[in-house]
């Protein structure tokens, strides 16, 4: 299925760079803070934008992440609101994919169909439910593939050589690969060991590979962009954002965009993204 997720990594891959993908949590700071952070995302560069859908059990996040998520529902942020944001998002222009990333108990509760339907209604290019395995995502990816949507897996440190096949084969948009074992968070370091996954990976599918938890800077983008073809950047843009004034935050996270491309450009490895 052609769609603008993986679209933008070729245009990455073009430009001879690591594809830069940012994730924000829908709502935080302020219930309609988002569309601006999104529209300064993108002109910064941004070449995917995950947007974060707040959950009261966010299994997989960290303090930062977990904050933010709890400041947007004390917001009154729900799953049908973010999806409003996405159709307003759509309706200034903005061109980056966008890709809403939850946990599936939301999804599940609103409806597996009716999510997926006011999904791409609202103009999302793609989905990632966090805590759903690949080998139940199968009435999921049913419903994607209806609404033309990328249902994009994600592939952990600990994932067996089946899980492994098994997500890369059914995966679309990109695969996105887990740099540590535990929660998002900024690390000092990228682990060494997921470069071993991204391999793997690799042996399974032609679509682009994207690490994420624990990139941090320009230099977690270089290192990654030796082996893999994007970067996933969430706990320190959510951290910066936080830490910022408000009325200030889309400046703060077009700041933050610049600073991770502004020595990774020329990042990519020229054999990392030969798939593509």
């Amino acid at each position: 299925m052609t769609n603008k997720i993986t679209e933008a990594f070729h245009r990455a891959k073009s430009e001879n760079r690591t594809a830069i993908v940012p994730f924000v949590t829908v709502g935080h700071p302020e219930i309609h803070s988002t569309v601006a952070i999104v529209e300064a995302l993108s002109e910064a560069g941004a070449d995917v934008i995950e947007l974060g859908i707040p959950f009261s059990d966010p299994l997989a996040e960290g303090p930062v992440i977990q904050k933010s998520s709890f400041k947007a529902l004390t917001n009154g942020v729900t799953p049908a609101k973010c999806l409003d944001t996405i159709a307003e998002i759509k309706q200034r222009g903005i061109q980056t994919p966008i890709v809403p990333m939850g946990y599936y108990n939301p999804i599940y509760q609103m409806g597996l169909n009716r999510f997926s339907s006011q999904a791409k209604d609202a103009g999302a290019d793609g989905l990632i439910a966090a805590d759903l395995p690949t080998a139940e995502s199968k009435p999921l990816l049913e419903e994607c593939e209806k609404n033309n949507l990328a249902l994009i897996p994600l592939l952990a440190l600990t994932s067996t050589d089946k899980s492994i096949k098994s997500a890369s084969i059914y995966a679309q948009g990109f695969v996105y690969c887990i740099s540590v074992l535990g929660v998002t968070g900024a690390r000092k370091h990228v682990s060494a060991q997921v470069h071993k996954l991204v391999e793997d990976v690799r042996k399974h599918t032609e679509l682009p590979v994207a690490v994420g938890f624990g990139i941090a800077n320009s230099q977690h983008v270089q290192d990654v962009g030796k082996y893999a073809d994007g970067a996933v950047v969430g706990s320190a843009l959510v951290s910066a954002i936080d830490n910022a004034p408000a009325n200030k935050a889309p400046k703060v996270a077009a700041a933050f965009i610049h600073s991770l491309k502004s020595e990774s450009s020329l990042s990519t490895n020229p054999d990392s993204a030969s798939k593509i």
